[in-house]
This record gives C-alpha cells, sequence and structure tokens, in this order.
C-alpha cells in the first residue's frame, strides 16, 4: 500500500492528502494551497482535483485542464523539495470509470447514482437538500431508503471502478440528515434503519476486502453539514473491527482548512 509510509505523519496532523484548487471547485491556486500547507508545517501534502465527468463539467477539471495540472503540481513538489512532500491525486467519482492518468494517487467517491432504471439520468445525491428529495420522489416514490440502497450499491464498486487508493467521504447520502444546514438531525430518514444499516454494511464488507484506505473526512463537518466526520461514528467503528484502516482528511476548497478537526480524531485513528 503506497500510502503506509505517510499514516504515521498524518496520525500526527502532518499530512493531507484531500485538498482542491481552482482548477476544479476549490477558492486557491496550487501554489497558495502548497505554500499554506508547508506554512502549517506539514510533512507531506497531496491535491486531488476532481476528475473529469461527462455528465457534469460544472464542479470538476476538463480533460485539457488535467495536464495543466499535473505540470503545475510536478513543478510545485520540485519547488518545495526538502521542506514538503507534494503528490499530484486526483478525486473520480465512480461512475466516471478509471482514471487514465497516473496520478500519485486516487481517490474514490461517490457523488451521483445512476438512475436511468428508475426514469432519471445521473442523479447529483449532495448538492442540495432539495434535489435529494426530489430523487427519492421523482425515481423512487418516496422511498428515501431506496435511493440510499441504490447509493450504496454504487459504493460497492467505486474501487472497481477508480482504481482508488483511498475511498471518500463513505456515508456522504446523510450530508443533509445530520442536524446541519438548518435542518433537524435524523429529518430525511432514520440512520438505524435495518435497511439502512444493511446497505452500509453491505457496502462496507466489499470494500474492506479491497484494502483501500477509508476516509475519515472533517469536510461536511467545516461546512456547517455536520457535527461529526464522514463516514458516522457506527461505520467507523464497524470498519474499525473488521479490519479496515484509516486516513485523516480535510477535504479542503481553500487554504485556511486544511488539517482542520483533525485533532479531534487523533486519538480514534491511532487505534
Amino acid at each position: 500500500m503506497k500510502f503506509d509510509k505517510y499514516l504515521e505523519l498524518n496520525k500526527k496532523g502532518l499530512a493531507d492528502f484531500h485538498a482542491h484548487t481552482c482548477y476544479c471547485d476549490g477558492n486557491n491556486t496550487p501554489e497558495e494551497m502548497v505554500r499554506s500547507a508547508a506554512e502549517k508545517g506539514l510533512a507531506a501534502f497531496g491535491l486531488s482535483g476532481h476528475g473529469y465527468t461527462t455528465y457534469d463539467e460544472s464542479y470538476c477539471m476538463l480533460p485539457e485542464d488535467e495536464a495543466a495540472y499535473e505540470r503545475e503540481i510536478r513543478k510545485l513538489a520540485a519547488e518545495y523539495e526538502g521542506r514538503i512532500e507534494v503528490l499530484c491525486g486526483v478525486e473520480q467519482d465512480c461512475l466516471a470509470g478509471r482514471p487514465t492518468r497516473d496520478w500519485d494517487y486516487v481517490i474514490g467517491s461517490v457523488h451521483y447514482i445512476d438512475c436511468s432504471q428508475q426514469g432519471g439520468g445521473i442523479e447529483v445525491i449532495d448538492e442540495s437538500r432539495e434535489i435529494w428529495l426530489d430523487i427519492a420522489d421523482r425515481c423512487f416514490g418516496g422511498d428515501v431508503y431506496a435511493m440510499i440502497e441504490k447509493y450504496y450499491e454504487t459504493e460497492t464498486s467505486v474501487v472497481d471502478s477508480t482504481g482508488a487508493d483511498i475511498i471518500g467521504h463513505l456515508d456522504l447520502i446523510t450530508k443533509y440528515n445530520a442536524g446541519g444546514e438548518g435542518g433537524a438531525k435524523g429529518e430525511l430518514f432514520d440512520e438505524g434503519h435495518p435497511r439502512y444499516v444493511a446497505a452500509w454494511q453491505k457496502a462496507t464488507d466489499r470494500l474492506i476486502e479491497s484494502g483501500a484506505l477509508f476516509e475519515i473526512n472533517t469536510g461536511g463537518m467545516k461546512r456547517g453539514y455536520r457535527t461529526d466526520a464522514y463516514p458516522a461514528k457506527p461505520i467507523r467503528d464497524y470498519i474499525a473491527a473488521h479490519g479496515g484502516r484509516f486516513i485523516l482528511s480535510s477535504d479542503s476548497h481553500n487554504t485556511e482548512t486544511l488539517c482542520r478537526g483533525f485533532d479531534r480524531y487523533r486519538d480514534e485513528i491511532k487505534k
């Protein structure tokens, strides 16, 4: 596993590998992000631009931009050598297929589900509460657990389809159910419901077998959607009990949030 040498640094809050720049939906340039990481004392840092998806170009790198993104990060890696190790990665959505470039690492994530058999299309599940509910109503007849089962069914293939080294924010489907953004916790569905638990356990069992690392992703916390990291504590406990391994990720879209929230999970990840 290529990340083994970084995990001890990560546990100490000295490495972060989930960060976005202005090449996709981030706010800062790669140089600004790398400089900030170095100033914060990180020993290793990875940028993970959103890989291209044909079904939504609004948030990701376009194919013609990927080469420029990689060139700029390789240049920064050389310029900062000896001060901080800089890696060039990608966050690839599951439905986009395996990345074609030779990235240093891949974060595999599920932001969309294919509802073509349910009368819809490729539907985004983390855009807004209203869109989330619309998908449940329009494609699943209001059965939110059927939509959730579709989401976790997609998750089961995220490593196979993207070649992921890291599994991104496993329970992103709960983004609008966690008490943030003005909503009540459990407003959309019961996270203790047997159908929900069975869905995430089935996906998690499959993904543990892959050997990929699971994120403890603090991004939803800093943006006000959650009071805990992705995935939720019961899922993290299950992963740990069944031999899965973790890596802390900030999912930063600006310089201020690198490694934010890592202290809270340091003891948990050391176990």
